[in-house]
């Protein structure tokens, strides 16, 4: 693969998440550096920066003298992150909401819209993407920088869960009225009703998916 040496880490990052959402790698998988600049064709420099990364994003696990591996959650890590996401984002959004043209909202009317049409067509990549792109742009309405990066760190291990686990969580339908509920919020500018409300969102959401993982388990390692 050729990459633009500037973006080598992202795409290492890319690499391992379309990995994890794939199950070519699961929970107790060691990933070996060496392993992946062959598959990659690229130096272990960028390699190791992409796995120290998502190491901070709770999706691998770094054992020193060990390596990497890739982590197993549980139910309560799985909740927590969930309600940490909530806090985080519905603090983001609120404190960011004027910060929204009525442009901005019209797109994200739509991107919820084509949720929906994704869902139903069990479109689940491009469902996952425009929800990553629907969220990263009503947080990243906020000026405060920490706030949005430990967001953003926290978004990659929640869609990837919700990438196997969408069709027993939600409809269609409640995929898109939900996302449009929040923006019906965002219009009204009630920076407390915003803030309840992306919480109520991800609690739901994280005791919604943590009742389909029980079922059916994807973080918890190979038999």
């Amino acid at each position: 693969m050729a990459f633009q040496r500037t973006t080598y880490k992202d795409h290492v990052i890319e690499y391992i998440y379309d990995g994890l959402r794939e199950e070519r790698y699961r929970a107790g998988d060691k990933l070996l550096e060496s392993r992946l600049a062959g598959e990659l064709g690229i130096s272990r420099a960028p390699i190791r920066e992409a796995l120290a990364d998502l190491v901070r994003t709770g999706l691998l696990e770094y054992r020193p003298q060990v390596g990497h591996f890739v982590a197993a959650l549980s139910a309560a890590e799985i909740i927590d992150s969930y309600v940490a996401r909530g806090l985080l984002e519905g603090f983001a959004v609120a404190q960011g909401a004027d910060n929204l043209t009525a442009r901005d909202l019209q797109l994200l009317t739509r991107m919820a819209c084509d949720m929906e049409r994704f869902a139903r067509q069990d479109r689940r990549r491009e469902l996952i993407d425009i929800g990553r792109r629907f969220h990263a742009k009503l947080f990243s309405s906020c000026r405060n920088g920490q706030i949005v990066a430990f967001t953003a760190q926290l978004s990659l291990k929640l869609h990837l869960l919700f990438y196997k686990h969408w069709a027993g969580v939600y409809t269609p339908e409640e995929i898109r009225d939900r996302h449009l509920e929040i923006l019906a919020a965002v219009r009204e500018g009630d920076r407390q009703n915003i803030e309840q409300l992306i919480r109520r969102h991800y609690i739901e959401t994280g005791r919604k998916v943590v009742a389909r993982e029980n079922e059916y388990p994807s973080m918890k390692g190979r038999d």
